[in-house]
């Protein structure tokens, strides 16, 4: 076992909440998102970055370990602040170094949205969720809204709006069914959120939107 070569490959940093309290980083900590992401869905380090966020780690294990004093607890909290914000920068730079994945994705889930809307999953379950639409691509539902955020300039909460709001277009356009009716098929529980969604994304109420096709 002598001629065993020992490294350190990683290590773990733990931050109590109390630590944060009377920082801004006590509120701010909420924005990164990847904290709910999946152990499939880390984050992959170039060489580069990897030394980054050694050289940070290794400033805040030598104030911890140092003479603490009342500068210390700031010091600290500002490597912790540097390494979150260099994590959000990488993973926006794996997002786009993974454009390919991302038009997968993208696609995939149009076309499980079809199929949930073809096949009365609407009339039978309501609204699709991101959770639901996150756990048929296998993956965490906050990093399917992040991919698709960082390629399409939208969550995927307001992909699936904008697909109800397609659908709408095409009840509203070809039956003749009312605003409420519509609203109830497309699984909508309350047609004045509904109303107030079509409005949002197309400009005009589903009433004004009907009466364009009207004689």
């Amino acid at each position: 076992m002598n001629n065993v070569e020992t490294s350190e490959k990683g290590f773990l940093l733990y931050i109590h909440e109390d630590f944060l309290v009377n920082h801004n980083l006590h509120s701010e900590i909420s924005k990164y998102g990847y904290f709910d992401y999946e152990v499939n869905e880390a984050l992959h380090l170039s060489p580069k970055e990897e030394a980054i966020l050694w050289d940070l780690f290794n400033k805040i294990k030598v104030e911890y370990y140092n003479n603490q004093d009342e500068y210390s607890k700031d010091i600290i909290l500002t490597h912790i602040d540097s390494f979150l914000k260099y994590a959000q920068r990488f993973y926006k730079r794996q997002f786009l170094n993974r454009t390919v994945l991302s038009g997968t994705i993208i696609t995939k889930f149009t076309e499980i949205l079809k199929h949930y809307f073809k096949n009365g999953g609407l009339q039978k379950s309501g609204l699709p969720y991101v959770k639901y639409m996150a756990a048929k691509l296998s993956l965490s539902p906050k990093y399917l809204s992040d991919v698709l955020k960082q390629e399409t300039g939208k969550t995927a909460l307001e992909h699936i709006h904008i697909a109800l709001v397609i659908e709408a277009k095409n009840i509203l356009m070809n039956t003749d069914k009312t605003v409420s009716e519509t609203a109830y098929e497309l699984g909508f529980e309350n047609p004045p959120y509904f109303s107030r969604l079509f409005k949002k994304e197309v400009g005009i109420t589903p009433t004004e939107y009907r009466e364009q096709f009207l004689n």
